[in-house]
């Protein structure tokens, strides 16, 4: 494998570009069946960037999880040491590929090169966050429950419960994250954590930065001494290579991050399966913001700066964008939709991610523009240029009455494009967010004391979100244990999961029981004397001492 490894140093960016080759990743084996018709642009410029990339077949595609397979009991009983020095590796190798891996990201997405070096740091971290907790070890959730031979009626046997890894996983690169959430992202490292081989399917848009990313997550592999079939990358631009893939018999979990329609094809073609098998799809929403009147009142100006802010962020292109802002009329409403238009007309044009988010983003703002019940309020005063992929800001007002009556203005509108709902009362507030379908955040923007612990808006919208702010924005997301990124459908198709934090492993593994084994045949996470050292639940207490046997 050596031959194959990818130079090294800030002063070798050229050389690391220079390796890239467009084959599919097949373990520690290159492979190119099929036709190299997929090609990155530079949506800024619309240059063809160097570098065909080869469309995996379905043989390739097999393969891929054939090598998964094989090696996953394997993989599965690996030390946790292992998988932790394993993720600890990729980000290494990750952060020795230098400014090449920024510059190609860069040139594939037009993301700004300080918004990829913060990216790269999130994804190098969270990497070794996941290592910090599979070497600690008490994640698997360790529960017993001890032998009561004497017991009346019946005797208690001996009952003992642990997490364990699913098997091979598919993993589906984000295009808004061609770091965080792509071939090393946090769907990868933490399915690699629990156990799980897994499988990526490039993103066509960011190819070449898969494809240098792939190569320090295989030489990361190999210095672990793992199995080469632990991770492999195939290229695909059509729908048929998801879809080879989604349908493998070795395939047992799916995770996506993308459109509606690419979450929702994909699910259905799992639960069609012989064996169904979970898909963790994460498909964006509209995100509400939800203005209290004295908040309004009394910071109009600066809530409208956040918001802009937060509209724009990353060209809008963020699932966690607010594009529905609901606000009660009168002064601070007023004062609100003024700040928010003066804004949004000197917000500058800017490149999006690719010419076909850029086209879906122009067909979105004219489904709002086509419709008799949505007023435009405000737009960049600059006209974007197509020819560079460039999304202008755009702000409509429409009212909650109308609003109710049109369900598709519930449609995300991915980019830098809010709604604003002008509302008659607070009442107004709770109908919508009665009516309004699952979303990943919600926000409330109050004053002291203008919400309360019996809040009816906060209850009607607890059920519907995955994450609740009050006075901030939902843009941007704390990697934490405490993290929940999902809602409910349709910005997820599982609302009791997460695909960022530390509890996004729990997708990726299943409970498995042990009645009455003895003690050698146990995980040493359920053995008597407790040699991993993990918090346990023994007997309904929470504890790191070893099992002892239960009074006479």
């Amino acid at each position: 494998m050596n031959d194959n490894r990818y130079p090294r140093g800030s002063d070798l960016m050229t050389n690391i570009l220079d390796t890239l080759h467009g084959r599919q990743t097949l373990g520690d084996q290159f492979s190119a069946e099929g036709e190299p018709t997929i090609r990155a642009n530079n949506p800024q410029t619309g240059e063809v960037l160097p570098g065909a990339f080869y469309e995996a077949t379905e043989q390739e595609a097999g393969r891929a999880l054939t090598l998964a397979a094989e090696c996953a009991d394997a993989f599965r009983l690996t030390p946790r040491q292992t998988r932790a020095n394993l993720l600890r590796l990729i980000a290494d190798r990750i952060e020795a590929l230098g400014d090449a891996l920024l510059q190609r990201a860069h040139e594939e997405t037009a993301l700004p090169m300080p918004r990829l070096t913060g990216e790269r740091g999130r994804t190098v971290a969270q990497a070794r966050r996941f290592a910090d907790l599979i070497e600690e070890g008490s994640w698997v959730d360790a529960r017993i429950d001890t032998a009561r031979p004497d017991r009346q009626p019946l005797p208690k046997p001996d009952v003992r419960k642990m997490l364990r890894p699913i098997g091979p996983v598919v993993v589906f690169g984000a295009s808004n994250f061609p770091l965080a959430i792509s071939v090393a992202g946090s769907d990868t490292v933490s399915a690699l954590g629990a156990g799980c081989p897994v499988v990526v399917k490039a993103h066509p848009g960011h190819p070449g930065a898969c494809e240098l990313i792939a190569g320090a997550v295989r030489e990361a592999v190999a210095e672990a001494g793992l199995p080469a079939g632990v991770f492999s990358l195939v290229h695909g631009a059509s729908h048929d290579v998801g879809r080879w893939l989604v349908e493998h018999p070795a395939c047992r979990a799916v995770a996506f991050t993308g459109s509606l329609a690419g979450g929702k094809a994909l699910a259905d073609l799992a639960a069609a399966r012989p064996e169904p098998i979970p898909v963790y799809a994460e498909m964006g929403s509209v995100n509400p913001m939800f203005l209290m009147p004295r908040a309004l009142a009394e910071r109009a100006e600066q809530i409208a700066e956040q918001y802009v802010l937060s509209l724009n962020m990353g060209v809008g292109q963020f699932c966690t964008n607010p594009g529905v802002v609901l606000a009660v009329e009168g002064p601070g409403y007023d004062a609100f939709k003024d700040a928010v238009a003066q804004r949004v007309t000197g917000t500058a044009p800017a490149t999006m991610l690719h010419a076909g988010i850029c086209s879906a983003y122009g067909r979105g703002v004219e489904r709002l523009q086509s419709n008799a019940q949505v007023q435009p309020v405000a737009s960049s005063e600059q006209a974007a240029d197509a020819d560079k992929a460039q999304a202008a800001c755009q702000f409509f007002e429409t009212d909650a009455q109308s609003f109710l009556n049109n369900p598709a203005l519930q449609d995300e509108v991915f980019g830098p494009c809010g709604l604003l709902v002008r509302c008659k009362d607070a009442g107004d507030f709770e109908r919508i967010a009665a009516a309004m379908a699952g979303s990943l955040t919600a926000t409330v923007h109050a004053q002291p004391g203008e919400v309360g612990t019996d809040s009816t808006l906060v209850a009607t919208l607890e059920p519907r979100v995955g994450r609740l702010l009050f006075n901030g924005i939902p843009t941007g997301i704390e990697v934490c244990a405490s993290m929940h990124h999902g809602g409910p459908f349709p910005a997820t198709t599982h609302a009791g999961y997460t695909s960022i934090g530390t509890d996004s492993i729990l997708r990726f593994v299943k409970p498995v029981c042990y009645q009455g084994w003895p003690d050698e045949l146990l995980p040493e996470e359920l053995r008597n004397a407790n040699p991993a050292g993990i918090w346990r639940m023994v007997d309904d207490q929470r504890t790191q001492e070893p099992v002892r046997p239960n009074p006479r």
